[in-house]
């Protein structure tokens, strides 16, 4: 999407996503400005200190359960890009009502705000713990799926509209398990919760990638899933401690041995293009645009899971990518 002359705004906007996100905006695009949307004073601090002075960049202090701060923030707003949340499944066990209040009151706020400020694009992030969750932050991240896309209906006669990507854990980013184990290594011990496990392998670059290919496609109501590569865990701690003791310690409360990305019920749904896939919405109620088309057709009944991936990361890509980050390098 051309974003030159466009205000965006970006809640969450110091965390891992929104640097990268911001980074490439500024690197190749013009927009007319650029907001920052967190609550972390001292993040934001340290981004500004790393981007520099810049007049299109703009740092706005705020929390997305603060409605009115929200309606402040998206004055004259052009497009959202929606990255705040609280994310780690640990802490949100047994923290479940904050868990609630950002990913899904604070979805809610937004949603309202956009429409009444009358934002034309918002893109959500959300995450493949979503699909079949069987935790409370996936919970939460499928309640706030819903509540964007049904956002459309309520958007009425405004040209607001909402759409999803959902993508697995970005490598490197804070709270994966590569930063992780790269601290454990220096104990010789890595602790691995099950040797059969898989994930989806996602960098920062190709999330930044598919939220711009989002905002090109959208017509409302899709849900976004990238063509990503899954990774056995064992390949990922024996390519950054090859030397290392494996310790297994089975699969925490609120964890998956395989993560998805497409249920078999949303497979009827779903549309297969070069370089992803579109979840369309099951009721396109709001009914105003066409949706998206030219895709080929999923295999009704099939699921998009880390263990039936036909796509797995090859072992020069895997040592290179922990080579990179193990020397504070970005990977593509």
């Amino acid at each position: 999407m051309n974003l030159k002359g466009q205000t965006i705004l970006v809640t969450g906007g110091t965390g891992s996503f929104g640097r990268r996100f911001v980074a490439e905006v500024l690197n190749k695009h013009c927009p007319k400005k650029l907001i920052v949307f967190s609550r972390d004073e001292l993040k934001q601090f340290e981004m500004r200190q790393t981007f520099g002075d810049n007049s299109i960049l703009r740092f706005f202090l705020g929390d997305v359960r603060d409605k009115e701060r929200l309606h402040r923030a998206l004055d004259g707003v052009d497009i959202v890009v929606h990255a705040a949340a609280l994310k780690q499944v640990p802490t949100l066990e047994y923290n479940p009502f904050e868990a609630v209040k950002t990913n899904v009151l604070g979805a809610e706020n937004l949603i309202n705000e956009a429409i009444d400020q009358k934002v034309k694009k918002v893109i959500a992030l959300s995450t493949d713990k979503a699909a079949n969750p069987v935790n409370l932050y996936g919970a939460t991240k499928l309640c706030a799926e819903k509540l964007f896309v049904s956002g459309n209906s309520y958007a009425g006669k405004t040209p607001t509209r909402f759409s999803v990507v959902r993508y697995g854990n970005v490598a490197g980013s804070r709270g994966s398990v590569i930063p992780y184990f790269i601290e454990r290594r220096k104990e010789g011990v890595l602790p691995l919760t099950d040797i059969r496990m898989t994930r989806f392998w996602i960098t920062l670059t190709e999330a930044v990638n598919l939220v711009h290919s989002a905002l090109d496609h959208m017509r409302g109501g899709e849900i976004f899933v990238p063509k990503i590569p899954s990774v056995r865990i064992l390949d990922l701690a024996k390519a950054i401690a090859p030397k290392a003791r494996i310790n297994i310690i089975g699969i925490r409360p609120g964890e998956k041995l395989h993560e998805t990305l497409i249920t078999s019920d949303e497979s009827v749904h779903t549309l297969e293009f070069s370089r992803f896939y579109v979840i369309s919405p099951a009721m396109s109620f709001w009914g105003r645009q066409k949706p998206l088309r030219g895709g080929r057709r999923f295999p009704p009944g099939l699921s998009f899971s880390s263990d039936n991936n036909p796509e797995w990361l090859s072992r020069t890509r895997l040592q290179s990518a922990v080579d990179a980050i193990s020397k504070g390098q970005s990977i593509y």
